[in-house]
C-alpha cells in the first residue's frame, strides 16, 4: 500500500521512500508517495527518483495500481528501475505540478460560476475544461468570466474534510459531476471546501491553498457537444 502524502499536503516537492515493488510492466511501487496518480481527470505526476548513489531516473506519470491502494510510478522509456528494498527520494517537476493545481481549482470555482450538472472535465498544465449539463442556456462569457476571476481573487481558503460514504448517500447534492463519482471503498470521503460556503464537493485530486494563487484566469473556446452539454475551457492567463 502506497501512502499518498499529497492528499494531506499539496505543497510537498519531495520524500524519502522505499521501493515496495516492481512491476512486470516496469512500473515502481513506494511505500510512500508524493506523486498524484492520474484521476478525476487531473494527469498524473511527473518528475524524477535520486538514488543513495546520486543517479536519477527519470519518472514520466504515475498510475493507481488494479486495486487503487497503490501508486504506480511509470518510468521513462530506458530508464534502469531500482530493486526492491532500494530506498529512493522521490521529487516531483514542481513546476507543472503547480500549474495543475491553480488549474484544477479555478474549475471548482468555474463549477460556481455556472451553476450546471457537471458531465465531464480535464485538467491541464495551463488549461483545463468542464462539461456542463446546461442544454440550450445562454451562455455570457464575458459575465462568467468576470464571476469566475473575482471568486480566484476573493482571498478564500482552500481547505478539506471528510465524511463517511453514509453522509454523502445523504447529501447527493454534494457531487457536481455525473460522470466522475467521488473515490469510495476506504468508508470515508474526502470533501474540498473553497472558503465558508463558496463551494464544498467530494474531490481527491491537488489544489492550491488559496485562491489568491490561482491567478487571473481567461475563457477560452465554448462548444456545444450533443444536444445537452456545452464544454467551456479556461486557461491562465
Amino acid at each position: 500500500m502506497s501512502t499518498p502524502l499529497f492528499r494531506e499536503n499539496a505543497y510537498l516537492k519531495s520524500c524519502d521512500a522505499t521501493v515496495l515493488e516492481v512491476t512486470e510492466r516496469g512500473g515502481v511501487v513506494l511505500d510512500q508517495t508524493v506523486f498524484y496518480a492520474t484521476g478525476g481527470g487531473q494527469p498524473g505526476d511527473s518528475g524524477k527518483f535520486i538514488l543513495d548513489d546520486g543517479s536519477e531516473i527519470t519518472i514520466a506519470t504515475a498510475v493507481y495500481g488494479e486495486d487503487k491502494t497503490q501508486i504506480v510510478h511509470v518510468a521513462a522509456e530506458g530508464q534502469t528501475l531500482p530493486t526492491a528494498g532500494s530506498k529512493v527520494t522521490a521529487v516531483l517537476d514542481w513546476e507543472r505540478r503547480l500549474k495543475l493545481m491553480r488549474v484544477h481549482t479555478a474549475l471548482h470555482l468555474l463549477s460556481v460560476a455556472l451553476p450546471f450538472p457537471v458531465t465531464g472535465g480535464q485538467i491541464g498544465e495551463g488549461d483545463g475544461r468542464l462539461d456542463f449539463d446546461m442544454g440550450d442556456a445562454p451562455l455570457d462569457k464575458e459575465a462568467v468570466a468576470e464571476k469566475l476571476n473575482a471568486l480566484a481573487a476573493g482571498n478564500h481558503d482552500i481547505t478539506t474534510e471528510w465524511i463517511t460514504d453514509a453522509e454523502l448517500d445523504a447529501n447527493p447534492g454534494l457531487v457536481k459531476t455525473m460522470s466522475v463519482k467521488p473515490p469510495r471503498g476506504s468508508g470515508k470521503v474526502r470533501l474540498v471546501r473553497i472558503g465558508g460556503d463558496v463551494d464544498l464537493q467530494p474531490c481527491g485530486g491537488t489544489h492550491v491553498a488559496n485562491t489568491s494563487e490561482i491567478g487571473l484566469l481567461e475563457l477560452g473556446k465554448s462548444e456545444k457537444k450533443g444536444k445537452q452539454n456545452r464544454r467551456v475551457r479556461i486557461k491562465l492567463a
